[in-house]
């Protein structure tokens, strides 16, 4: 597998009322309300590979895929991010999209498929792709070709639901 280009600036994570905020969507899948989101973010079931505990998070859908029931989803805190890391260990996995549970397996997406992929969000949402590039410490001016090179450092998952594995 090719190797990643490693990102330029290693992403901070929220302290104090920032990580309060940065989890709120976790409460509110948590209460029932996940259709406030539509099908733009997921909330991703994960066990800790180390302490064995149950996790979650709430991630943005790059990109969804309806003929396949597939979810593309990136991690923007990079290749160490935890729940990245857990999916990697154990690729099968439970998520929420809506008020819909979906059993998934996980497959990391090769470094050229994350370009193709960072290229279509950019069109998609240029002033979101531009943020997050900065955010992450990657030249953000605009251009095709460092959307390009950001997507082939940023993470990016494919989760597979299993055929008539949607769950209550």
């Amino acid at each position: 597998m090719p190797h990643r280009q490693t990102y330029p600036g290693r992403p901070q994570l929220p302290v104090g009322w920032r990580r309060f905020l940065a989890r709120l969507p976790v409460l509110v899948f948590r209460c029932g309300l996940g259709w406030v989101f539509g099908g733009r973010l997921l909330l991703l079931h994960h066990t800790g590979r180390v302490s064995g505990l149950h996790r979650r998070v709430v991630l943005e859908v790059v990109e969804y895929e309806p003929a396949g029931r597939s979810w593309i989803v990136a991690s923007g805190f990079g290749p160490r991010a935890a729940w990245y890391r857990n999916l990697r260990a154990e690729p099968k996995t439970l998520i929420e999209v809506g008020n819909r549970r979906h059993a998934v397996t996980a497959h990391v997406l090769p470094p050229d498929e994350g370009a193709e992929i960072m290229a279509r969000y950019a069109r998609n949402r240029p002033r979101t792709a531009r943020r997050l590039c900065t955010f992450m410490g990657f030249p953000s001016d605009g251009t095709d070709a460092q959307f390009r090179d950001a997507g082939r450092a940023i993470p990016f998952v494919r989760l597979d639901s299993a055929p008539g594995a949607g769950l209550p």
